[in-house]
């Protein structure tokens, strides 16, 4: 019975007997001709809060609009937010009507219950244009929100086109939904780690090098990207140590550049090969160079008389201080899995990828990619 009616007067809308709607409602007493019997539909309290409306949230708030209650009003009255009883409203009101006071709970429920079951298809399962664009740049080692950001690009008068990156995800993620290829693995999109490792404290760290030039001494204007020329630098390490490859990134630009180590990571190879690699850039993308505190920058002054590049040192436990460096190291691990041999590897291979870095579009650069970037400045 709704809410606000006796059951008499329940029993006169119905058009059943006083008599019969108590019945249906209680339940029948045993006496000496019939046994007891149940309510027709008895009545079970809700155990808790759930997170999917009810049948008689539903009834109720059917009820107060017709007392043209407010929907603040509802929402507090059943501790729901007012957004959930507003789409309630919104979903479910009479066809045809303006106002917020006709709504058909029991039909609502039941179209709810019929929207509850999983799982459903996907929007990438359901268009085979879509599913291909977006597993052609996956298999490009683009990330989703690259390929998100592309299809808008390329498709903007085709909302059918559109998807966030989240709803590439699920489509990885997600067993069983077949909607991206099972080879494109999650770790090969997502740069995150699984558990975080344990790590001594920054103040008990003593810096590698004597007298080294700090991070705190570094030009200003590197700290704000505004003028090119500011790299960072560091290794990717192969199996047991054995094999490395050298990471150079310019910070404005996010420009990448690869040094290749066949003979291994002694600190005079590391210099060699870094002073190889900046000859090649013009004099004014040659500022400064920001590095941790690895052994093999062990030569670092001598590669400052070659190159008249300084060197500066984060702090202790801080690789943060060499984002754009990290976040790299990260994208390169797609190429050069970790525990592998990157001795391999050509000049050939490592130029390649970098291409292949360089030219997949960046969000912090605006979807532009390195390349671009670093054309402008050297046309500029």
């Amino acid at each position: 019975m709704q809410q606000g009616f006796s059951n008499n007067q329940a029993c006169l809308i119905v058009g059943v007997n006083s008599k019969t709607g108590r019945r249906w409602r209680n339940g029948r007493n045993a006496d000496r001709k019939q046994k007891a019997a149940p309510p027709v539909r008895p009545v079970v309290p809700p155990s808790g809060p759930s997170r999917y409306l009810r049948g008689d949230e539903r009834i109720y708030i059917a009820d107060r609009l017709r007392e043209r209650a407010a929907v603040r009003q509802i929402a507090a009255e059943l501790d729901r937010s007012p957004s959930t009883i507003s789409r309630e409203i919104r979903r479910n009101r009479t066809a045809g009507t303006r106002g917020l006071g006709h709504c058909r709970p029991h039909a609502a429920q039941a179209r709810a219950e019929a929207r509850r079951p999983r799982p459903k298809p996907g929007k990438i399962g359901q268009n085979p244009e879509l599913r291909a664009f977006v597993q052609d740049h996956l298999d490009l080692r683009w990330s989703p929100e690259q390929s998100c950001q592309a299809l808008r690009a390329q498709f903007p008068d085709r909302p059918e086109m559109h998807v966030v990156h989240e709803t590439v995800y699920q489509s990885l993620y997600v067993q069983g939904r077949g909607e991206l290829r099972r080879e494109t693995s999650p770790g090969r999109c997502g740069r995150g780690r699984t558990r975080r490792k344990p790590r001594r404290q920054a103040q008990q760290r003593q810096p590698r090098f004597r007298d080294p030039m700090m991070i705190s001494e570094r030009p200003a204007e590197a700290g704000d990207r505004a003028v090119p020329g500011h790299g960072e630098g560091d290794l990717i390490i192969g199996k047991d140590g054995a094999s490395a490859i050298g990471t150079l990134v310019e910070r404005s630009t996010r420009y990448v550049m690869l040094l290749h180590l066949p003979g291994g990571r002694g600190t005079e190879l590391v210099r060699d090969a870094l002073v190889e690699t900046v000859r090649t850039l013009p004099a004014h993308l040659k500022r400064s160079l920001t590095r941790d505190h690895g052994v093999e920058i062990g030569r670092h002054r001598e590669f400052t008389v070659a190159t008249d590049i300084p060197v500066h040192f984060c702090d202790p436990a801080g690789p943060w201080q060499r984002g754009s460096n990290e976040n790299t190291n990260g994208l390169l691990r797609q190429y050069f899995p970790k525990s592998t041999d990157l001795s391999v590897h050509t000049r050939e291979d490592l130029d390649a990828v970098a291409a292949e870095l360089n030219g997949r579009p960046r969000k912090t650069l605006g979807w532009e990619t390195p390349a671009e970037r670093l054309h402008r400045l050297l046309t500029a």
